[in-house]
């Protein structure tokens, strides 16, 4: 499909860019189509919610902000929608306004502003490098600068998309959130995360192997660690969220593997993009499938649940093919992607085998320990989908009276969220039991986004391809018999065995955040007081020292030049000396002693020259005074230049 450019140009200052191709119109149709059905399912799951009208408001607004995201073309574009979509989608988490939904609003909001802050950092640290903030003009320099740049927007993608140790947020939202919200959270804007990411694995570091590598390390502990989570997960929505952080995990080792392997990528990115459409369509499916056992029953712990769709065969079959996608299973859509994924892992092994690509980390024993756990982490997927599906379906509850009510329950859904619930059901199968047909149509619309010239014509299920799949079947069967059944039930009930202590949030990120990151901020914000305190009265007693030296050394200075050069000279007659005022007030002084040397002082007359005597007063009152002002000037001075001096150091 030709790339179709358009954009508003008058908005904050670098425009709104927009950018139509085969890609960004498969997204802006899946995203379309997942709310769509989301919208329907909220009229029967929020009939009972309060605030129902901000649900639908916010709704439409993180709508419109994740379609921004997708069509946009360069990263401020992209960064603007983001935002607002994080902002918008956080009323979702919120919505029941509970006290664990706050502090999961917390969590999210927190990880969504710091991650949008870094994200803005690494976009002005690429446009001051390149002066752009299109990634299809820019290319990897091979700087340290313009790595850390996209490491610092990586962080900000990978926090949305649930990348580890970002993932936090998805096991607490989903759980408190509305279902057919945490269908959208998980299906569409996760992977308005792994589309930021994508945009820097295939054009910046479009084959950069240091870029790969940090990819490929990333994907392959989320990748493992979310499939832990979900295995030992006994809350039915919890366990998805997991699984959740699993699937994006199993993409992000696509990505990997597509800047690895270089031209020889394409089974990796085909493979990841059919992935980002599967997981999207299954965990809407899956979501809205807890959601109408929430709905019925407002419980999600697997033991109160238990035997619920027990006699309800829509919502079994329905479920089924969200189990059966996600784990992987052959004739189903997730087989389809995780082969190609896998098969890219085995294909770069061979090339470090032959020599034709440079192991920059990761030798042939890393990457072949890294595709054993994507086939374990594929195991882990089939073992909680089959004691998800097993709990809700199979068994039956401890409680005879509560299992009967639930077998009572006939009308448990209405028509419409019957037919929403069924319309990704069916792309399930489609996809993997015709997969060049529906799935390689799909991957067809986003080659040229990838970079991809050429598909290769995929065997499916060739004896290798299944071969793989049924490694993971079979640890997935072992792991529910003998890690679920006998490990993590006891007396009938299922138990959470996970340690505490390995919870991120409450046992690092809110001790980080909340108490340490504080008390190192206050302890050294208290020395630098301290010093100041102490510096402040030294500084200031070694300026008035220095003042008080430069005083009495200038006043020597004058008094010495007054004493020799300047001195007064001896004249043979008086200068004109005084003022006008000594004058006048001097010759009637005079006038007066020569009145009274004629009168009174006739016989011991004065001789007296007081215009002389008030001329020379005034002589030493001006030069005292010049002496005084030059001397108090210049302390001033100096005193003025210590304070400057101090309040540098004290900004310093």
């Amino acid at each position: 499909m030709t790339a179709i450019t358009f954009g508003v140009n008058s908005i904050c200052g670098f425009g709104l860019q927009f950018q139509l191709d085969g890609f960004r119109v498969l997204y802006f149709g899946i995203a379309t189509f997942m709310w769509a059905c989301s919208m329907l399912f909220s009229t029967e799951y929020m009939a009972h919610y309060g605030n129902k009208l901000r649900y639908y408001l916010f709704s439409a607004v993180t709508y419109l902000a994740t379609v921004g995201v997708f069509l946009s073309a360069d990263l401020f574009t992209t960064f603007i929608f983001f935002e607002i979509m994080s902002m918008t989608s956080y009323v979702w988490v919120i919505q029941d306004e509970r006290k664990e939904s706050m502090r999961a609003g917390d969590t999210y909001l927190a990880i969504a502003v710091i991650g949008g802050l870094v994200m803005l950092m690494g976009i002005f640290m690429l446009y001051v490098l390149t002066g752009t903030t299109d990634l299809t003009k820019v290319g990897f320099d091979g700087s340290a600068v313009q790595f850390i740049a996209g490491v610092l927007m990586l962080f900000g993608f990978a926090a949305k998309a649930g990348g580890f140790p970002l993932h936090i947020w998805l096991p607490k939202a989903h759980p408190v959130a509305p279902a057919p919200a945490s269908a959208l959270l998980s299906g569409i804007l996760t992977k308005a995360g792994v589309f930021g990411i994508l945009l820097l694995s295939c054009y910046m570091f479009y084959g950069n192997d240091r870029w790969g590598t940090l990819i490929l390390t990333i994907g392959t502990i989320t990748m493992f660690a979310g499939a832990l989570l979900a295995l030992f997960s006994v809350d039915l929505k919890r366990t998805l969220a997991c699984s959740s952080v699993s699937q994006i995990g199993f993409i992000l080792t696509g990505i990997g593997v597509y800047d690895l392997l270089g031209v020889h990528n394409v089974l990796a990115g085909r493979g990841s993009l059919m992935h980002m459409v599967n997981h999207s369509m299954i965990k809407l499916l899956l979501f809205m499938a807890a959601g109408v056992v929430y709905m019925n029953l407002h419980e999600l712990d697997l033991n109160r649940i238990r035997g619920f769709g027990r006699k309800k065969v829509l919502l079994k079959i329905q479920f089924l093919m969200g189990a059966l996608g996600i784990g992987g299973i052959p004739l189903w859509n997730g087989y389809v992607s995780k082969t190609l994924i896998h098969e890219s892992i085995v294909e770069y092994r061979e090339l470090l085998e032959e020599g034709e690509a440079s192991p920059l980390l990761y030798g042939t024993g890393m990457i072949s320990l890294i595709e054993w756990i994507f086939i374990i982490s594929g195991g882990i997927t089939v073992a909680y989908m089959t004691k998800l599906f097993i709990a809700l379906f199979v068994e039956q509850n401890t409680d005879a009276a509560r299992q009967k009510a639930f077998d009572d329950k006939k009308k448990y859904m209405n028509p419409v969220s019957a037919v929403v619930l069924t319309l990704p059901a069916i792309f399930m199968p489609l996809a993997g039991m015709l997969p060049h047909v529906v799935a390689d149509g799909i991957m067809d619309l986003g080659q040229d986004f990838l970079r991809i010239e050429e598909a290769e014509k995929i065997a499916y299920f060739s004896v290798t391809n299944l071969t793989g799949a049924l490694y993971s079947i079979l640890i997935g069967a072992f792991l529910y018999v003998f890690v679920v059944r006998k490990c993590l039930m006891k007396d009938g009930e299922y138990v959470n065995r996970w340690p505490k202590y390995l919870d991120l949030e409450d046992y690092f990120y809110r001790p980080l955040l909340l108490t340490i990151l504080p008390a190192i901020c206050t302890f050294f914000c208290r020395i630098a007081d301290k010093a100041v305190d102490f510096l402040v009265p030294v500084l200031l007693s070694i300026g008035v020292f220095i003042c008080r030296i430069a005083d009495r050394f200038v006043d020597g200075i004058v008094v010495g030049l007054k004493r020799t050069v300047f001195r007064e000279e001896k004249l043979p007659q008086e200068r004109i000396e005084g003022s006008a005022l000594t004058h006048w007030l001097g010759g009637w002084a005079d006038r007066t002693i020569h009145a009274l040397n004629e009168t009174v002082w006739e016989y011991r007359p004065r001789k007296e020259n007081a215009e002389h005597r008030m001329a020379m007063l005034h002589t030493r009152i001006s030069e005292n005074n010049a002496i005084i002002a030059r001397s108090l000037s210049f302390a001033l001075s100096l005193a003025g230049v210590g304070l400057i001096l101090i309040l540098l150091y004290m900004l310093i």
